[in-house]
């Protein structure tokens, strides 16, 4: 596909379009200041339907765009992220499950795939400098395709919000709905909120600016059942009902979020050093991660489910990093696949207002109905007396410990 060029000869300027304020900002901006043709280019790594792909391709055209590009990348985003990010159970600070950020790297892939494709050597995108986006989206430019000029004028001239929106608006040009007051990113792992209040440790964004769980609380319904079921380590049904990792991903953020499951706020180190808060919604990403940690516990043994958890938390640093493309990601995928061969069964869960509870697992791998022993109960595949012995070995470092501080107390007597 050949570039397209302006009057002057220019080549376009690939544009990674959220239709947030920055990238917004940028299509108009861009054009003036580089006198160069715009594309601007949306990644769907989630949470765009229909209605918002038709509003986001009106938008940009009507910025100023001469081209638009959807591509979904959704089943991409799973197979080469979040199905891992599963199978680790990833979380960050024990609360976060990399709602956004996780995708940057395939949404920078994309990018430079399209500049690859229509022959052009620039491509741009709308983050901050005070943010991790900065950081994802060039280290995995810089890796893919070295070559590239990459703009990033938002950042580099250091433009605020306001005076973003005045640019806009002294052009009469269209504006996201949220204009300034909030900074939202929606993809298919959860929703990220920031804003005012998240600027500090203390207080609460309203509940008005929730997206996806507004009103749970205020509203609360009755309680719902559902069951979950995995195949070595992937969910695969719902309900009973096969279905792709995507779909299930999709109706259990709209069967969750009611309920305000997956609500949180997150305090954490960002990239750069400093401390950051953000606001989340992630429905789906704590139903799923909540229900395979509970079957993982069924399945495998004490010695790979530690063994495991070190790993995910050296995989989550590094996708948090922007670090996906780095080898060792593959190195800790494959120790991560191995340790899924038997994460095989259902999960049945109880949804309720603010809380998820897992009422029961099952696999035909269970090492819990694989002994004959019932714990608390009764002895299985050993004797009372092996019982006692092992005990009394197992008693032996502390007893060998305190045994010897008490003959060094004896000796200084």
């Amino acid at each position: 596909m050949p570039a397209t060029v302006s009057q002057s000869g220019a080549k376009p300027i690939v544009l990674a379009y959220s239709g947030g304020l920055d990238t917004s900002f940028l299509v108009p901006w861009l054009a003036e200041n580089q006198q160069r043709p715009v594309i601007t280019v949306t990644v769907d790594t989630g949470g765009i339907d229909a209605a918002a792909a038709r509003t986001l391709a009106e938008r940009a055209r009507a910025l100023g765009a001469i081209e638009h590009h959807q591509i979904d990348a959704r089943t991409d985003y799973f197979e080469q992220v979040l199905r891992f990010l599963i199978m680790g159970n990833v979380r960050r600070g024990q609360l976060y499950p990399l709602c956004v950020g996780a995708e940057r790297v395939m949404q920078a892939q994309t990018i430079a795939r399209m500049a690859r494709r229509i022959g052009t050597d620039v491509v741009a995108h709308g983050c901050t400098a005070a943010g991790n986006d900065q950081v994802r989206f060039e280290v995995a430019l810089r890796t893919l395709a070295p070559d590239l000029k990459v703009l990033a004028p938002v950042r580099d001239q250091a433009f605020r919000r306001e005076d973003e929106l005045r640019y806009l608006q002294e052009r009469g040009l269209p504006m996201p709905p949220t204009g300034a007051k909030y900074s939202v990113n929606r993809g298919l792992w959860g929703v990220t909120i920031g804003g005012r209040e998240t600027l500090t440790s203390a207080g609460s964004i309203p509940d008005e600016a929730w997206l996806l769980t507004r009103e749970a609380f205020s509203r609360p319904r009755p309680a719902a059942r559902h069951v979950l079921g995995f195949r070595q380590g992937k969910p695969v049904s719902l309900d009973g009902h096969s279905a792709s990792a995507v779909q299930i991903i999709e109706s259990l953020e709209a069967l969750a979020a009611p309920f305000g499951i997956g609500r949180g706020i997150h305090l954490g180190d960002t990239i750069i050093g400093t401390k950051g808060r953000v606001a989340f919604e992630a429905p789906a990403a704590e139903v799923l991660l909540t229900a395979h940690r509970e079957l993982e516990k069924l399945v495998l043994t004490a010695r790979q489910q530690r063994m495991k958890d070190l790993v995910a938390q050296s995989y989550g640093d590094l996708v948090h990093e922007g670090q996906l493309l780095d080898p060792v990601c593959r190195d800790m995928e494959a120790l991560l696949l191995s340790s899924q061969q038997r994460v095989t069964g259902q999960v049945h869960l109880l949804l309720q207002t603010g809380n998820l509870f897992i009422e029961g697992v099952e696999s035909p791998y269970s090492l819990m109905s694989a002994s004959k022993g019932v714990y608390g109960e009764a002895a299985g595949e050993w004797t009372a007396a092996d019982s006692l012995g092992f005990s009394r070995i197992v008693a032996l470092p502390g007893m060998f410990y305190a045994r010897a501080g008490e003959q060094a107390a004896a000796t200084k007597g």
